[in-house]
């Protein structure tokens, strides 16, 4: 593989040769196999990955949208402290290291020294093959380490921790014993989870266990206060484009070359950080003559803003904003209003 690719496309490139050879029915149904145990439609006792058809068919599914997700939550990330870069990342219950290929793009220049922690072999000799056949040197020296992700977990100081797509799988106590290590472990933690009304709970969980421990939000949130969604009213989350392979076609049955992976995640740092004064919390609305922008903004508040056409430059801005975008600072329009 050409180490001068851009990381997604050497992520897809990984995958599709992971492909060759396998039967496209067999990974389809290994797929929804894992899918249905994912969301407790089989049996508990039933091995999740049983053979490599299964670590290979689930990494080649999953790991383009976790990427991208991950990628968005570090954008931000790397926005709100733009100075700040980690020399070492703990990836906690990484499986095939989606979050690694993520971190090592956002610090291309200089990325940082990473450790997978999962406790699936398979997953984790999958994602050794992956990253060692990239030619990414960033990539090759990643450490892939056995550990069970429970509240037994004890962590090194790092740098950067993440958590993507984990915290579903674990119990209660679990969830709020691995976010305190983390918390206590690292200088920043991102924390990625399906982009659903539970997962915006359990990402609410650990964004107030961050904030007790001291750290302060980098994104999305404008602010480190209490969310101002009421529960059970609403949801936070966002979307990340990702390419689909033949196989997410053959699985899904659809045939659009792309689709978007719906996420919520939390940033949270211990060190100085900007962030944005206001976010755009859900796709804009353009209207004629007209943008609605549905915003949460450093004051703590949820706002629905209106930009018209005699706005100039501000409406030309909101016509191009996308959803998840900040809004910058004090560029309420002279007359707009509240929806």
């Amino acid at each position: 593989m050409n180490a001068t690719l851009p990381t997604a496309e050497a992520l897809r490139g990984a995958l599709a040769g992971l492909l060759d050879g396998l039967p496209p029915t067999q990974a389809a149904l290994a797929v929804e196999r894992l899918i249905a145990n994912y969301r407790g439609t089989t049996p508990t006792d039933a091995p999740v990955l049983r053979d490599r058809s299964d670590v290979v068919a689930y990494a080649a599914y999953r790991m383009p949208a976790t990427f991208e997700a991950v990628r968005s939550a570090l954008a931000a990330l790397r926005a709100a402290a733009p100075d700040w870069s980690p020399a070492t990342h703990t990836d906690i219950g990484g499986g095939t290291g989606a979050a690694s290929w993520a971190v090592a793009e956002a610090w291309e220049e200089d990325a940082p020294r990473t450790t997978v922690l999962d406790w699936a072999e398979p997953a984790l000799a999958l994602g050794r093959e992956l990253a060692v056949g990239s030619q990414v040197p960033a990539l090759g020296a990643v450490e892939w380490q056995r550990a069970r992700i429970s509240s037994a977990l004890h962590l090194e100081n790092t740098d950067l921790v993440t958590v993507s797509y984990v915290l579903k799988e674990l119990t209660a106590k679990d969830r709020t014993a691995v976010v305190t290590e983390a918390a206590r472990a690292a200088r920043a933690v991102v924390i990625v989870e399906p982009g659903t009304p539970d997962g915006y709970e359990r990402i609410i969980e650990a964004r107030d266990r961050l904030i007790e421990a001291g750290m302060r939000i980098a994104a999305p949130c404008p602010h480190s206060a209490a969310c101002p969604i009421e529960p059970g009213t609403d949801w936070c989350h966002f979307a990340a484009r990702v390419s689909r392979s033949s196989l997410h076609r053959q699985v899904k049955g659809g045939s659009l070359p792309y689709e978007d992976e719906k996420f919520s995640y939390v940033a949270a740092v211990r060190f100085p950080a900007e962030p944005v004064g206001a976010r755009v919390t859900r796709k804009p609305q353009i209207r004629k003559g007209l943008v609605l922008l549905d915003l949460c903004t450093d004051a703590e508040e949820l706002r629905r803003e209106t930009v018209a056409k005699r706005h100039g430059a501000l409406y030309r801005a909101a016509r191009d904003v996308a959803w998840g975008d900040e809004w910058p600072r004090d560029e309420r329009p002279r007359g707009a209003s509240d929806g």
